[in-house]
């Protein structure tokens, strides 16, 4: 797996520190690296990949996914909000079993919805947060609320505090995560949303896993000094299902390497509407992200969202409509940050969690939890930030 790491120019030659291993070298590169010059050089841009051009040296090692095209229907497709599975673009890497990157499936404009579910509804309670550890629930209770009159006026004055929207750094669903014990629980569980487990479930089968069942998300909120540290997702207790990965907002770098952190990774770009699918092999190796990206006509949406979600949607679309005041909101978020849904199936079909002794019983999430998600203003010990590793 060493052999397939996406590393040119400077990044080949950058010197190792004392018991750093390849992945965490890669890492600090990437968290380092300058936008605009070469030591980007070797990160694979997939939405260029049709074209032949901009994917990078790499590109060689990148190939074409099959869909299973006639598994999901237009209409069905449509009420997500995604376009027809036959004008997707799916991708693979040599080496890489069981990994597929759809770059932007969505229609023009409904990226909109699920920005505004990530932002306004899912950071609502009985969802769990990070901010949970420090404030009561009835302070949380409302984070847009709280937080929309502040980011309205963001770019009036910038040094104002920040909000407690721009203080989220996760939110977990159904089933929730807990990172002490790095274990899901059936005591432990809210409803999960049902609009993002039916978009789940048409990527998931359009990707050839029929009956995929969304039974836990994890929401994590990335500011342009965040990062996600080097761990592998393996909690679940049936690693045969996809872990669906969901961007947006700003542009970020993924890695993804090897079953051991001595194999150096992979770099490419998510960008905007874009989706990653881990099955098989690529379902547990480890993988990070060292970088968000600035936009580089400074504190601007990408391209993709510019558009507005259309007035007139389907009558039995799970998707909703977004308000100019919402979305101004949305946007001032966006602006200088991404989100990112991970939707993950917990159990295999007609399986049960384990029963656990008595005095091994997991503490409440609520108050301990602790975020994998890192940026200059955590007060989270690195030691912790890393679920799984």
């Amino acid at each position: 797996m060493g052999k397939m790491a996406a590393v040119v120019g400077s990044a080949a030659t950058i010197a190792a520190e004392p018991g750093e291993d390849a992945f965490r070298k890669l890492f600090r590169f990437y968290r380092q690296s300058r936008p605009g010059t070469a030591d980007l050089g070797g990160v694979i841009d997939f939405s260029a990949a049709h074209t032949g051009r901009g994917a990078g040296p790499s590109a060689h090692k990148v190939v074409r996914s099959q869909l299973s095209v006639s598994s999901v229907n237009e209409h069905d497709a449509h009420r997500a909000g995604l376009q027809p599975v036959s004008k997707w673009r799916a991708y693979g890497l040599e080496g890489y079993p069981g990994f597929i990157f759809i770059p932007n499936p969505f229609l023009p404009g409904y990226q909109w919805h699920w920005v505004k579910q990530c932002l306004k509804l899912y950071s609502q309670k009985p969802n769990v947060c990070n901010l949970d550890k420090h404030m009561t629930k009835e302070e949380t209770q409302d984070l847009w609320e709280q937080s929309k009159e502040f980011l309205r006026h963001k770019e009036v004055n910038k040094r104002r505090p920040r909000s407690l929207l721009e203080k989220l750094r996760w939110v977990t669903l159904g089933y929730h995560y807990n990172w002490d014990t790095k274990k899901y629980s059936a005591d432990h569980y809210t409803p999960f949303p049902s609009d993002l487990a039916f978009l789940s479930e048409q990527v998931a089968t359009a990707c050839g896993f029929q009956g995929f069942q969304a039974e836990a998300g994890i929401l994590n909120y990335y500011h342009l000094d965040s990062t996600l540290g080097i761990h592998v997702d393996k909690s679940e207790l049936d690693h045969s299902k996809p872990l669906l990965s969901f961007s947006f907002g700003q542009s970020a770098i993924f890695l993804l390497g090897g079953l051991k952190r001595d194999e150096a990774p992979t770099a490419m770009f998510m960008h905007s509407g874009d989706i990653m699918v881990m099955s098989g092999f690529s379902r547990l190796l480890n993988h990070a992200v060292p970088r968000v990206l600035p936009n580089p006509k400074a504190e601007s949406l990408p391209r993709c969202l510019e558009t507005p979600l259309p007035a007139v949607l389907p009558r039995d679309a799970v998707v909703e409509p977004c308000s100019v005041e919402d979305w101004q909101v949305c946007a001032s978020y966006l602006k200088t940050a991404r989100v990112n849904m991970t939707v993950r199936q917990v159990l295999a079909t007609d399986q049960d969690f384990p029963l656990e002794p008595v005095e091994e019983k997991k503490r409440d999430i609520t108050t301990e939890g602790f975020s994998h998600l890192d940026d200059k203003n955590s007060q989270v010990k690195r030691a912790r930030l890393n679920p799984d590793s």
